[in-house]
């Protein structure tokens, strides 16, 4: 990889790391349902019109826009509206690839081989410890759960994704986030009421239109775009270990933004999260499934997967890492 292009694969995990600063900056702004459906309208339009017709069947670009949009964004900014720190966030949200893992192997029939296995517990392990850390804290645990919760939404759009197999991640990512904007403005009127909508929509300031231009363009447009670019550019295996950049990024900037403290056991769950990740991440002792008698073995195939963000930005197993979370 080119001195260039690894610099760019740097900036756009220090973007989706930071990224979940902005948001926690945002959250003050906007109800979280709200906040999501504005970042997501913002980020398709009026890009939807360059981008060109969808590469990818309807269905492909529905389901993620609901997993990933609707469910896993959803419950990620939710969660952190009920208090779970941004950079705690940042790491937690990682372990989307552990749950890649087993609806890859539940869905797709790819069963993880033994280092696979031990990555996913230590991954787990690290969650566990993050649990534990977020209780000594007194912080919200409903909000920690409703960030695992997103980590799973993310598992199943990140299958989609692979089922999908779209050849260019920008033109996949900006139509499913057309798909979003109306079911989450639908839940937002719902769930947090058209008064509170509307005062943060009349009292839109400059920070707040700039935390939404960098959550929409800077952290979707530029990061998946960016992403994918390298994707096509490089191996997989080149490009995703970027990603366990991302949390690293993230309670950096909620350190030095947000003053969040990062004790012991946090840098303890971290480095379990991470090592889990990595270990999960790896392509040796992978397996197929079995094939059906005098059937050929499907080439494999490099696609680029997003989401994700993501980190993210960002990794599931036996394929392409799709982007890290981009939060």
């Amino acid at each position: 990889m080119r001195p260039a292009h690894f610099a760019l694969a740097a900036l756009v995990a220090a973007v989706w790391g930071v990224n979940f600063v902005v948001i926690e900056i945002g959250l003050d702004h906007f109800p979280p349902l709200l906040f999501s459906a504005l970042r997501f309208l913002v980020a398709a339009l009026p890009a939807v019109f360059f981008v060109g017709r969808p590469k990818v069947a309807w269905k492909w670009i529905v389901g993620v826009g609901l997993a990933l949009g609707v469910a896993k964004f959803g419950l990620l900014f939710t969660g952190m509206s009920l208090g779970a720190p941004a950079g705690l966030s940042s790491l937690v949200l990682q372990v989307q690839a552990v749950f890649t893992a087993l609806f890859a192997f539940l869905a797709l029939g790819e069963r993880p081989g033994r280092i696979k296995l031990l990555g996913m517990g230590v991954a787990l392990a690290g969650i566990g410890v993050a649990a534990v850390d977020e209780g000594a804290s007194g912080a919200s645990f409903t909000g920690f759960a409703l960030i695992v919760a997103a980590a799973v939404c993310w598992g199943v759009s990140n299958v989609l994704t692979r089922k999908a197999a779209p050849p260019d991640a920008l033109n996949f990512m900006v139509w499913v986030s057309t798909v979003p904007v109306l079911p989450l403005l639908a839940l937002s009127l719902l769930l947090e009421g058209p008064e509170r909508d509307l005062a943060a929509l009349r009292g839109l300031d400059w920070t707040g239109a700039g935390v939404i231009v960098y959550v929409a363009w800077i952290t979707t447009v530029f990061g998946f775009g960016a992403w994918g670019w390298l994707l096509r550019r490089h191996p997989a295996s080149s490009v995703a270990p970027f990603s366990l950049l991302v949390p690293v990024f993230g309670m950096t900037s909620a350190a030095l933004f947000l003053g969040e403290g990062v004790g012991p056991l946090r840098w303890c769950a971290a480095a379990l999260l991470v090592g889990g990740v990595a270990l999960a991440s790896v392509n040796l002792g992978a397996r197929r499934a079995p094939e059906t008698a005098g059937a050929r073995s499907p080439e494999p195939r490099n696609v680029p997967a997003p989401v994700s963000a993501r980190v993210s930005a960002p990794a599931p197993v036996s394929a392409p890492a799709p982007a890290p979370s981009s939060s």
